[in-house]
């Protein structure tokens, strides 16, 4: 398979790069950490990676309107839906929250206690979601609900939620280890009445749901990409510059096995990350190939920036440089959209040809 980029794809790096200096994302990047501002940035692999460099607050908005819960509208909604969010979200107007999680239920989707019951022309929604990014900040939210009294997967379905609702309403605002700046709170039903014209993904289409989660899969590791990268370019640069024992440090053998071991997985990671963007450029990716992409990628983006950390010696601990940051943001990737221990049970069901049931 040939990953070799195009003119227009160098050029649309090369652009995103130049524009990164330009607009001084390094510093924005602290900024938000420091603030936890989610910001209105510009407007997807290619870019998401490049622009993950400087921060994954910067790339959201491109990870938004390209891998996000908007393409489960993009794919399965109707035409209404499509007019009504799809340039919104675009523009930078709008944004769309996938809600899945409950404080009983995180890998486990098909046991999920909120639930939606027919009432005339709407469903009466109850229940409450946890950690849900974009919580509070997104003007729609894709909801993974029970429809009925049902139980089991058949009975999942989706759920468009507008903010503002009567009945919907947020918790406090959650701070994470990393990822300052992005978004996150509890949400609370109680009697929502949503109108069956939201209703996106009907009860029995639970795949429909799962294929369009590792299209955000893809965009997950390519965030892994960017802040890898962007912690390999520190690295290197810090390298070239800091010296000890009268030299750079750059000429001694133990940083530059640092050094190659970081460019090494990083490359290996892309190749995979890029394979499985292929697929999803087509429509929808493999399953196989973005699960095994994201959980590798997950894994690769700790490894290497606790490198980057390792480089840069005492100063990487240091919240002045950025790979302090860097590794904080890094340890995300593995819990949001599906932790790798659960990718990896579905990935070696595919090896084995096999599903392996963890409730027994």
């Amino acid at each position: 398979m040939d990953f070799t980029l195009s003119e227009e794809q160098k050029m649309l790096v090369e652009t995103l790069r130049t524009m990164g200096e330009r607009e001084n994302f390094k510093e924005l990047a602290k900024r938000i950490d420091e603030t936890c501002e989610f910001p209105s940035a510009i407007n997807a692999i290619l870019a998401i990676e490049e622009l993950a460099k400087f921060s994954p607050m910067i790339a959201a908005p491109v990870f938004e309107s390209n891998v996000g819960p908007v393409r489960v509208i993009d794919l399965f909604g109707s035409e209404e839906h499509k007019k009504r969010l799809i340039p919104g979200v675009c523009a930078g107007e709008m944004s769309v929250s996938v809600c899945m999680t409950e404080p009983e239920v995180g890998s486990d989707l098909t046991s999920l206690g909120t639930r939606a019951v027919e009432d005339g022309d709407s469903y009466i929604l109850n229940g409450r979601k946890s950690f849900i990014t974009g919580g509070g900040h997104a003007s729609h939210y894709m909801v993974y609900t029970r429809f009925g009294e049902s139980k089991g997967y058949k009975a999942i379905g989706g759920l468009l939620v507008e903010k503002g609702m009567p009945g919907f309403s947020f918790g406090k605002q959650e701070r994470y280890m990393g990822l300052h700046g992005m978004p996150s709170c509890d949400l609370f039903f109680d009697d929502v009445r949503v109108p069956k014209k939201n209703l996106i993904v009907p009860p029995g289409d639970f795949g429909k749901l799962m294929w369009t989660f590792d299209i955000e899969r893809c965009g997950n590791a390519a965030m892994c990409l960017g802040v890898a990268g962007g912690a390999l370019d520190a690295a290197k640069a810090y390298a070239m510059e800091r010296n000890a024992f009268g030299k750079l440090i750059c000429e001694f053998q133990a940083v530059q096995f640092l050094v190659v071991d970081m460019a090494t997985k990083l490359d290996a990671a892309r190749l995979l990350v890029y394979r499985a963007a292929s697929g999803a450029g087509q429509g929808l990716p493999s399953i196989y190939e973005a699960s095994m992409a994201k959980a590798y990628a997950n894994e690769m983006v700790v490894e290497v920036t606790d490198k980057a950390m390792q480089v840069f010696g005492g100063y990487g601990y240091s919240s002045e440089f950025p790979v302090e940051r860097m590794y904080r943001d890094a340890k995300a990737w593995g819990v949001a959209g599906g932790t790798l221990q659960m990718l990896k049970i579905g990935v070696a069901g595919m090896i084995f040809g096999r599903r392996f049931d963890q409730r027994r």
